[in-house]
């Protein structure tokens, strides 16, 4: 995207008002906006680009992340900040570190293979109980996990909006 093009993602209105409990949610919401005629984006993403995102921090859950965080940062944001992170909606407009940026920015791809990667994603943090630890919050158990993932689902599928 050209950077005269950049949104202030902080300051985009009509976002949807999203609150997910369960991975179920995630996938309902991501079957719902799979069937729209076409959906509306409101960020800097595509539909497909936030899609392959969120199936790439569901997968790395499990499989594990390239780039961590310092490892001071990871015990102050775990220590301090877990709680409220998982427990609140997340803001918009923050920026990803660089090296955490290259693994988990995807470039533009199809609808479909975005939709595939979430849709796995999903499958497999139902299916399977090994998580590794949170570059940025540490050791974190199912249930902080499952929360993240919702936290994390919100904010960026909000930036979507089906087109009936």
């Amino acid at each position: 995207m050209a950077e005269s093009t950049i949104v202030n993602t902080a300051k985009v209105t009509g976002r949807r008002q999203l609150h997910f409990s369960s991975l179920d949610d995630i996938r309902a919401d991501v079957e719902q906006l799979a069937a729209a005629r076409e959906i509306k984006t409101l960020g800097n993403w595509s539909a497909s680009q936030i899609f392959q995102h969120l199936g790439l921090v569901m997968n790395n859950s499990i499989d594990g992340f390239k780039s961590q965080m310092p490892w001071i940062v990871s015990v102050l944001l775990g220590t301090f900040m877990k709680k409220k992170i998982l427990n609140n909606p997340m803001g918009a407009g923050f920026k990803l570190p660089a090296r955490a940026a290259q693994e988990l920015i995807p470039g533009e791809t199809s609808l479909e293979e975005g939709l595939q990667t979430i849709r796995r994603g999903l499958d497999r943090l139902k299916a399977e109980s090994k998580r590794v630890n949170s570059p940025f919050l540490g050791k974190m158990s199912l249930e902080d996990w499952t929360k993240l993932h919702c936290r994390h689902s919100e904010l960026h599928l909000s930036f979507l909006v089906p087109v009936t």
